[in-house]
């Protein structure tokens, strides 16, 4: 599927049925077993939707996350964050979780006048590898995701 028809999928996703619809199908492009939405909120990264694979519960854990402690800070900072395995990357040296969550692939979410407010990813407990022309489509289709998770 070319990046204009994905596209367009993904926006029909997220206007007929949210934005837990359009999470489910950027899950589904990924091995990754999580896709999730998070918005900053006084020091805290709290989730606002998450997509399992598995259909477990998520770990509690995983829904409310100190923005020190989480991958988010690095998207907030450097606007992007990849890592496919964590516990042989050399950024992520004493952090808490770097072996533990091994893959990482996170982009920001901002207003519409240029404000970050949270962050969009995929995550993985093994290692995983996300190929650059699907980064380069989610660069785009995160674009669309605000207007879904600001109320």
């Amino acid at each position: 599927m070319n990046h204009n028809s994905a596209l367009s999928g993904f926006k029909d996703a997220l206007q007929g049925s949210g934005l837990n619809a359009g999470l489910i199908l950027l899950n589904k492009r990924v091995a990754h077993r999580f896709t999730a939405v998070y918005r900053l909120d006084n020091g805290i990264m709290r989730n606002v939707a998450v997509v399992d694979k598995q259909g477990e519960v998520v770990p509690q854990n995983l829904l409310e996350v100190p923005l020190e402690h989480s991958f988010c800070q690095f998207v907030l900072k450097d606007g992007s964050f990849r890592t496919q395995n964590s516990a042989a990357d050399g950024r992520l040296q004493g952090h808490i979780y770097k072996g533990v969550l091994n893959s990482y692939v996170g982009l920001p979410l901002t207003t519409n006048n240029g404000g970050l407010f949270g962050t969009f990813c995929h995550f993985d407990f093994p290692p995983q590898e996300i190929i650059d022309e699907e980064f380069q489509f989610l660069q785009t289709a995160v674009r669309l995701l605000p207007a879904y998770v600001i109320s």
